[in-house]
């Protein structure tokens, strides 16, 4: 997946810049919907919800059904707008939001990317969930009922502009289990995630982020930005 906002400096930025909004959207909860039986599972997945941690693996497919680079490892999350995504294989990479600047950081390539965080939600298939009253003027929103033993929900663009065709979210027992979506150029990726932990004690540093000496510096905000140790 391919975001303008993104520079091609990592090995996988697009995917990055999804992976943030994809970990914001989490947090945040949309109305129940009566009747909607993914819609409501979604409901109490957020509610009361303040932070998360979980496991996560990735998968993708291009259009010519080419599998593509897997991917794992852990995230975490905190209100507001706060989290972690931290790749452990199949290379390292971490993805730091810190509330106002997004951080992704490459330590094989001694790069990171630093941007104004605002800029990294402009385009997702899950922005809509931080903002429920974009649903009915921005996105198709469709139950697609029970398969693979969860329960779907699509979210499919309005407006010409969207960076994506649809994105489906799998949940089951009132969890998010999988997540589903299709670029513009018909590659399609799949995250499932596991281990969920509600509501865990996660230290500030956590998300917070300073490049380790001799580190390649790519973004204009990087000058502005006040910085702190990152967790390892």
């Amino acid at each position: 997946m391919r975001f303008p906002f993104m520079r091609p400096v990592l090995r996988n930025p697009g995917m990055s810049g999804f992976l943030i909004l994809l970990a914001l959207s989490l947090l945040n909860p949309v109305p129940a919907w009566a009747g909607a039986d993914a819609r409501t599972q979604l409901d109490t997945f957020a509610r009361a919800l303040h932070s998360l941690s979980g496991q996560f693996s990735q998968s993708s497919v291009d259009m010519n059904g080419q599998v593509g680079r897997t991917a794992r490892g852990t995230i975490a999350l905190a209100k507001p707008r706060r989290f972690r995504w931290q790749i452990t294989a199949p290379y390292p990479q971490t993805i730091i939001a810190d509330g106002s600047k997004v951080w992704v950081y490459d330590p094989e390539l001694e790069q990171v990317s630093v941007r104004d965080q605002s800029n990294a939600e402009a385009h997702s298939p899950l922005s809509v969930l931080t903002d429920p009253g974009l649903l009915g003027k921005t996105y198709k929103i469709a139950e697609e009922g029970s398969r693979d033993g969860l329960q779907w929900l699509r979210l499919q663009p309005k407006t010409r502009h969207a960076q994506f065709k649809y994105a489906e979210l799998g949940f089951a027992n009132n969890e998010l289990r999988v997540m589903r979506f299709e670029d513009l150029l018909g590659d399609q990726t799949t995250i499932r995630f596991s281990h969920w932990q509600r509501n865990p004690v996660l230290p500030a540093q956590t998300f917070r982020f300073v490049p380790p000496p001799g580190t390649d510096i790519v973004g204009t905000a990087a000058g502005t930005v006040q910085t702190y140790p990152i967790q390892h």
